[in-house]
C-alpha cells in the first residue's frame, strides 16, 4: 500500500449513523423502564445503532485480532521477560493457554493470533504469518522501522478487519503479545501528546526499581533521538513505535471503514486507537473501550480517544483480554433492543413519566 493509496482509504471512511443513533434513542424512551436507567447499556446500543444502522443488532460472531511482534528496544533491559516469551506466548494463544485466550474460548470468541514481527523460531501453522520483518529496532538508537515498513504493518491491519467482515463477523476485539511494548507505546503515547515520560511510565508486565529507572531513561533518548513528528503519526510509529501497534491502527482503521465495533482492550490497544483517531477522527466512532489498565500512561490515552472504559477489574495482562469480558456486556446492551418490553407490551401506562421526561438531566 502507497501512502497515497492509504491516505485514500482513510478519506472513505464515514462517521456513524446518527439518524440511526437517533431512532434508537427514540426506540428506548418507549422501553419499559425509568429513563436511562440502564446507563452505559443504552449507550453501547445507541452506538452500536449508529455503526451499523440498524437499532436492532448481535453481536454472536466475535473475533480478538492478536497483533504479535518483538521490538528491538528490549535489548535495554526494559522489560522483565526474555524475547523468547513472545513466540511462545502467541503458540500459547492458538491453544487458548493463555490468559485471554482461555477466557476468549469459555465465551466463545475466535482467536486470529499473527505475527506482524515475531523475532524467535516457532513451529505453528496456526499463526497467521505476516511478518514484516523480525523485530524493529531499537528505538533508543534508531528509528524502530521506516515508513515503508509502517504503511505495511498498517495495511496488514486493514486487510484482518476487511477479511472479519467478509467472514461474517459481528464485532472485533483488538490484542498484542510483543515484550517491550509497553515501552514503545509509551514512547508513542509521550510523542503524540507533548508528555513527560517521568509521568507516564509505567512497570508493564513488572520489572526492579532499577529497571524502571532506566526504561523511562530510554523512552526520553528514543524521543531525544528520533524527534518524532507528534503532528504525522505515521512518523511517529516508525520512529518510536512497534509492528504491533502499527497492525492495531489498521485494524482501528479497517473495522471503521467496514462499520464493524472495534473493542479497545488496554495500554497498547488505547495507544493504538489513539493513534488511529489521530489518523481519521470519525474512525473513534466505531471504537469501544472495555477495562481500564493499571498502566500508569492508560488514562491520558483513553481521555485523548474520548472513550471511558465500563470495567475496572485491576487488570493489566494485555493480549486482549479485556475484549471477552467486553463482548457479553456488549450483547446485554443488545439485547434491551432485542428483548426488552415497550410500556405499551408491558400494559403500563407510562403517563407517569412525562414530566420526568421534560427535566432530560438523567
Amino acid at each position: 500500500m502507497t501512502e497515497d493509496e492509504f491516505y485514500g482509504f482513510v478519506n472513505s471512511i464515514k462517521p456513524l449513523d446518527l439518524s440511526a443513533c437517533e431512532n434508537a434513542r427514540k426506540y428506548q424512551a418507549n422501553l419499559a423502564m425509568p429513563p436511562s436507567s440502564l446507563g452505559m447499556l443504552q449507550e453501547l446500543a445507541v452506538q452500536l445503532a449508529g455503526i451499523t444502522g440498524s437499532i436492532k443488532n448481535t453481536v454472536e460472531k466475535k473475533r480478538i485480532i492478536v497483533l504479535c511482534a518483538d521490538n528491538g528496544v528490549a535489548q535495554e533491559g526494559v522489560a522483565s521477560a526474555p524475547q523468547s516469551v513472545t513466540a511462545s506466548q502467541a503458540v500459547n494463544m492458538t491453544e487458548y493457554k493463555t490468559g485471554m485466550s482461555a477466557i476468549a474460548k469459555k465465551f466463545g470468541c475466535e482467536v486470529q493470533v499473527v505475527d506482524v514481527g515475531i523475532k524467535c523460531d516457532y513451529s505453528c501453522d496456526k499463526i497467521l504469518n505476516k511478518k514484516i520483518r523480525r523485530s524493529t529496532n531499537n528505538i533508543s538508537k534508531a528509528p524502530a522501522m521506516s515508513r515503508e515498513e509502517c504503511l505495511a504493518a498498517l495495511a496488514t491491519g486493514i486487510e484482518l478487519a476487511k477479511k472479519a467482515k467478509d467472514d461474517g463477523v459481528q464485532i472485533l476485539g483488538t490484542g498484542e503479545m510483543g515484550i517491550g511494548n509497553t515501552t514503545t507505546s509509551t514512547a508513542v503515547l509521550c510523542a503524540l501528546t507533548n508528555e513527560d515520560p517521568e509521568k507516564i511510565t509505567g512497570r508493564g508486565g513488572g520489572i526492579t526499581d532499577q529497571a524502571f529507572a532506566k526504561k523511562k531513561k530510554v523512552i526520553r533518548m528514543a524521543l531525544d533521538i528520533n524527534e518524532p513528528n507528534p503532528s504525522d503519526v505515521l512518523d511517529v510509529i516508525a520512529k518510536v513505535g512497534g509492528f504491533d501497534i502499527a497492525a492495531m491502527c489498521g485494524v482501528f482503521l479497517g473495522a471503521a471503514q467496514c462499520r464493524l465495533p472495534v473493542v479497545i482492550d488496554g495500554y497498547i490497544s488505547m495507544v493504538s486507537a489513539l493513534c488511529a483517531k489521530r489518523i481519521s477522527s470519525v474512525s473513534a466512532g466505531y471504537f469501544i473501550p472495555s477495562h481500564k489498565s493499571k498502566e500508569r500512561g492508560f488514562l491520558l490515552a483513553a481521555e485523548e480517544v474520548g472513550v471511558k472504559p465500563f470495567l475496572d477489574l485491576n487488570m493489566r495482562l494485555g493480549e486482549g483480554s479485556g475484549c471477552p469480558l467486553a463482548f457479553e456486556i456488549i450483547k446485554a446492551a443488545c439485547v434491551i433492543m432485542n428483548d426488552m418490553a415497550s410500556f405499551t407490551g408491558a400494559g403500563i401506562d407510562d403517563s407517569y413519566l412525562t414530566e420526568i421526561r421534560k427535566q432530560r438531566d438523567f
